[in-house]
């Protein structure tokens, strides 16, 4: 791979992402890049085609224009020096010469403009397909993937990488074919005229080939760097929207301008640097092109001062040479619009080419649940190959109508079981069943339809409440979203809103309080009537009371379905069927809440502490509370 990976934030140090300062360019995959990007284009062959026959068109007409000028001005010369030659007919002459000249203008400008137009439209449609492509991979993509990459990164990736991909089509593609043939047309006449006037005219190739191809790799370097780098300006200014309240809590406004600043003056010194490159290869190119092109008059005047050449030939070679010098000055675009596409190209294409590590199976069938009993048989996992297990031979069923329950320190794994459920990663030691299917025999749609998880972390869209709560199933009925407000204990609150649950949340849902964010994501996951309910510690910001409502509603709902609860909270769960104690990824204790609480072990001191400090709480907001006076 060509481009290098931002590193994940680190958790124990709290560092942002670091780059690797020189990034690693295989020049061998240049062209790969190139080639592909060129084979998105002909997706299209009859566009490709016809701006094609435009350029070519358009180069014709420009080749005509030299002979046409250099025929009239011996035309003129002949008019002015010979008294023997019948004016009129010399006039005519130079008349149709000059009315060739306005067609050929016209000609070459009308193709010059089909030609963009086409070349534009066409790198448009491959920016539209790469964009959707782009963004399904994203869908596709596992876990393990999102779990290594920033999303700064992949908004990088998907807007400046895909447009510097897209914009080679238009403004490399099509212009080089627009050099090439004016060169290999203008230099054939050249040579086939005059092959000592044609080497002087030509010399200046071989120098813009050689500065400009150089320019072109460093201009690789540079660009790969650039996008880097914008990638961690992207992830600072991400980081600092998301968390603009601890930011103004915290009075971070000028550390958090600091690290902007450094890091925009770190990719504006990157995009000098190009800038120097590129201005100085285009200098030597320019300085050779008019060397050339002074070769030519000195040595084109002495032969015509001579008698050896005519005006008019002299005048076609220079006209040739102002032909090839704007093609010639965009050189240097062409050069860098290759540089770029390849460069944000072989980042594209790195996401683009990437396989998911879970994905269905070939032989893969929709889950057709009879029971619908969900079991996990001597389950193991790691999130990474050779690291330590997070789960370690974790066996149990929950049968539809029955609940389970999960409890354990931070880090035993809790979390883990909800994820592998619905297959966001793949266990790596026993399976996860339903009715004794593998779930990694059935499609990933029908068991994601299947099962519902609702997260800890309440992500909102920035969209009306009934959108975000209908999300699983969009076209819902009103009555299906208010019964599941209902049941999360929102719908009173809804109903009091201006707009009801037409309101919107704003972005991340900043418009509701934590409990409120839980509640509809409760709500969002009790809509589509999922035959698995897993609940990762989905109530911990809502109060001890709205919670025994919201726990006593959820068990009427759930009352047919296979439901897990995950829970640092005990009120939360101790009403299962069976609760599960985990610790550093093993069962320790398992059984029901009366049976744990007996056992003495590590439930009932975790019963026994969270009883006591809530007691406590109790006791101490009754010490604090102000004593009635005599008088009242």
């Amino acid at each position: 791979m060509t481009a290098t990976h931002p590193s994940n934030r680190d958790a124990a140090t709290g560092e942002a992402p670091t780059f690797d300062s020189r990034p690693r360019v295989d020049a061998r995959a240049m062209p790969h890049v190139l080639k592909r990007v060129v084979g998105l284009a002909f997706r299209y062959p009859g566009l490709v085609i016809l701006a094609m026959g435009c350029a070519l068109g358009a180069a014709l007409a420009s080749l005509a224009l030299p002979r046409l000028f250099g025929r009239s001005v011996d035309q003129a010369h002949q008019l002015l020096v010979s008294a023997t030659v019948d004016g009129d007919a010399a006039r005519h002459a130079l008349y149709v010469s000059a009315g060739l000249i306005i067609v050929a203008t016209v000609v070459r400008g009308g193709m010059t403009m089909m030609s963009g137009y086409l070349s534009e439209y066409v790198s448009q449609k491959v920016g539209y397909d790469l964009r959707l492509q782009f963004f399904q991979q994203l869908q596709r993509l596992s876990f393990g993937f999102h779990d290594k990459i920033h999303s700064g990164d992949l908004i990088t990736r998907g807007m400046l990488d895909l447009e510097g991909t897209r914009i080679f089509i238009q403004s490399g593609l099509m212009q080089s074919l627009t050099l090439i043939l004016l060169l290999a047309f203008a230099g054939t006449e050249m040579l086939r005229t005059d092959l000592t006037m044609g080497l002087i005219g030509l010399g200046f190739v071989p120098v813009a080939a050689i500065v400009l191809g150089r320019m072109g790799f460093l201009l690789r370097v540079t660009w790969l760097r650039f996008q880097e780098l914008m990638s961690a300006l992207t992830l600072t200014m991400e980081e600092n929207l998301q968390g603009i309240r601890v930011v103004r809590a915290f009075a971070g406004k000028t550390y958090e301008m600091e690290k902007f600043d450094e890091a925009s003056a770190k990719a504006l010194a990157f995009s000098n640097q190009r800038i120097t490159l590129r201005v100085r290869s285009v200098s030597i190119m320019q300085l050779s092109f008019n060397a050339s092109m002074a070769g030519l008059l000195f040595y084109g005047g002495h032969r015509v001062a001579n008698g050896q050449m005519s005006v008019g030939t002299l005048t076609a070679y220079l006209t040739y040479m102002t032909l090839l010098q704007q093609p010639i000055r965009q050189i240097a675009m062409i050069f860098n619009s290759a540089a770029r596409a390849t460069s944000s190209g072989g980042r594209l294409f790195e996401v683009l080419d990437l396989d998911p590590d879970v994905a269905d199976a070939p032989d893969a069938q929709p889950l057709a649940p009879n029971k619908g009993v969900l079991a996990f048989d001597r389950v193991s996992f790691a999130y990474a190959a050779g690291a330590k297990p997070i789960l370690t031979d974790i066996s149990f069923t929950v049968a539809p109508g029955k609940t389970l329950g999960i409890v354990g320190p931070p880090g035993s794994g809790k979390s883990t079981i909800a994820n592998l459920i619905p297959r966001f990663y793949d266990v790596i030691g026993g399976r996860i069943t339903i009715d004794g299917v593998d779930i990694r025999d059935v499609t990933l749609a029908s068991l994601r339809e299947y099962v519902g998880l609702v997260q800890q972390e309440a992500f909102l869209f920035d969209s009306s409440i009934g959108n975000n709560v209908a999300y699983a199933d969009p076209w819902a009925a009103d009555d299906r979203i208010t019964d599941a407000a209902q049941v999360a204990q929102i719908h009173e609150h809804i109903a009091g809103l201006p707009q009801a649950y037409e309101t919107r949340v704003g972005e991340r849902g900043v418009a509701l309080s934590g409990g409120q964010r839980q509640r509809m994501s409760i709500a969002r996951g009790v809509v589509p009537g999922p035959g698995v309910m897993i609940f990762d510690d989905s109530t911990a910001a809502i109060d001890a009371v709205t919670e025994r409502r919201v726990r006593e509603a959820l068990a009427r709902a759930t009352a047919t379905k296979a439901t897990i609860i995950i829970a640092h909270r005990l009120s939360s769960l101790m009403h299962a069927d069976e609760i599960l104690v985990l610790d550093e990824g093993r069962v320790v204790e398992r059984g029901g809440h009366d049976v744990l609480v007996r056992a003495g072990g590590a439930y009932a001191a975790l019963y026994e502490l969270q009883t006591r400090s809530d007691a406590e709480a109790v006791l101490d907001d009754s010490a604090r509370a102000p004593r009635p006076t005599e008088e009242a």
